[in-house]
């Protein structure tokens, strides 16, 4: 049985484990095999020709395609509910791709403030080394700022599901409208929520993008990246805007890519340009290792979710514990979000602020045992990371501020060990805070008591200092 296309009455668990898959007519294979190939042979001189023209489809180069690689794409487009994915190196490829798709020099793109740091870099230093342009809206749910924001250079509308790592929810369908009356796609990191959680697509995003590296894969083995096309976004309603599907190409026959390829006309631009030229490649190894995590994708987020939502409960009632960033507490400025786009879970990433900032952040950093002190999220096993001195340590203390960025903050990501094992070893932590804060106040009682002998002596000694003279 073959399920490239999957209907769509066919549940998400049966999407994740099924989709994308071609019945191998050679073999036999159940599992897509891993096509560990350069490149790929022709019949003849016609078939090349036609196939580096885009007449007839099949595989050139892996560079710009692949059939393991393309079987991750169809499960990745049916999960999402787009119309096609393209697959890339990394999450950072897979962004840094989609904006160059539709962004070129003197552009502007609109970002939520709250978004990752390494995305802040690509945007802030990446981008603007080749003229496109990147402005910050420092209150996402503030959608009468992205309407004053936007320019008529303005490109695309961007923002995280799930914001990393202060759990900050995007109003999806708000931010859509925004991007729709300005006749701009609007891209969804949708890596935190993963498509379990929530469809950017249905409330209205153009183009979903992954880290494939973190709850995709799901065990720490493998970087990947994609983007994923919603074939929603009409790229000729502003030929002016986006010219480059627009305007005859030489590469096709002085066609232009919307002329050759019809809705299909951004992937066919990213396969065939961007990706292909820039070269963010996926190994196919790679990607049969992700295709292989996306199969218990519903299974590890929904226990993942349930554990960070009880853990960030527990840590809610802590007297050390400052605040908690996690949309699924009633505290959280996202509850409301949380509760219209994420009925499912509020996903696996959460974080923390301590009380006594960087210096019990890092006593209770190292005190864990269970928890891995490690840059990675939406792994099988539970990770800790202080954020301000490790992925967002380079930006400056005005910048980390406006993301809540504290000294005091830590990011978990949970994973998939007992709860209780789990809580056990963050109360191992808070032991090691309080028995400081004991001794702390044990050297506090002894420096006090040395200032009160030394008032009493004072006089003495001043008297016996002056008979000695």
């Amino acid at each position: 049985m073959s399920f490239p296309d999957a209907p769509d009455e066919v549940g998400f668990a049966t999407r994740q484990v099924h989709g994308g898959e071609l019945a191998d007519g050679a073999f036999g294979a159940r599992i897509t095999p891993i096509y560990l190939s350069a490149g790929f042979r022709f019949d003849d001189f016609d078939q090349a020709r036609d196939r580096f023209a885009g007449d007839e489809a099949g595989y050139v180069y892996t560079r710009a395609g692949n059939p393991t690689n393309a079987a991750l794409e169809r499960k990745l487009a049916q999960l999402e509910r787009g119309r096609d994915a393209v697959v890339v190196a990394s999450g950072q490829a897979a962004l840094t791709i989609a904006i160059l798709s539709v962004a070129r020099a003197g552009d502007h793109v609109l970002s939520a403030q709250s978004i990752y740091s390494g995305t802040r870099s690509l945007f802030t230093q990446g981008f603007d080394r080749l003229g496109i342009e990147v402005e910050f809206v420092d209150e996402a749910a503030d959608l009468d700022d992205w309407r004053r924001r936007i320019r008529p250079n303005t490109r695309a509308v961007y923002a995280e599901s799930i914001a990393n790592p202060t759990n900050e929810v995007a109003d999806l369908a708000g931010i859509a409208s925004v991007a729709q009356a300005a006749g701009v796609p609007f891209i969804v990191d949708n890596t935190l929520a993963t498509p379990y959680l929530v469809r950017p697509a249905k409330h209205g995003a153009d183009l979903v993008v992954h880290s494939a590296s973190k709850f995709l894969s799901g065990h720490g083995a493998a970087l990947g990246g994609a983007i994923v096309d919603a074939g929603t976004f009409d790229w000729s309603a502003r030929p002016d805007a986006y010219p480059h599907l627009n305007e005859p190409d030489t590469g096709l026959q002085g066609r232009s890519y919307l002329e050759a390829h019809g809705s299909a006309a951004f992937t066919a631009y990213v396969r065939g340009v961007t990706s292909a030229l820039l070269g963010p490649v996926l190994s196919p190894f790679n990607a049969f290792l992700i295709q292989q995590g996306t199969e218990t994708l519903s299974l590890r987020v929904q226990r993942q979710s349930s554990t960070a939502a009880a853990i960030a409960a527990w840590l809610e009632q802590q007297p050390e514990v400052l605040r908690v960033d996690y949309a699924g507490l009633a505290s959280s400025p996202s509850y409301e979000l949380a509760r219209r786009y994420l009925p499912r879970g509020q996903g696996a990433v959460l974080s923390f602020v301590l009380a006594g900032g960087e210096a019990s952040a890092a006593r209770f950093h190292d005190a864990v045992e269970l928890f891995s002190r490690m840059s990675h999220i939406g792994d099988t096993r539970s990770l800790i990371l202080h954020p301000a001195t490790t992925t967002h340590a380079h930006l400056d203390v005005e910048t980390r501020a406006r993301g809540r960025i504290s000294a005091g903050l830590l990011r978990l990501s949970i994973g998939l060990e007992e709860p209780e094992d789990l809580v056990r070893d963050l109360e191992r932590a808070f032991g090691a805070l309080r028995a400081a804060a004991v001794a702390s106040a044990a050297v506090g009682d002894v420096d006090e008591a040395a200032d009160a002998a030394a008032s009493v002596l004072a006089p003495a000694a001043s008297v016996l200092e002056g008979s000695t003279r």
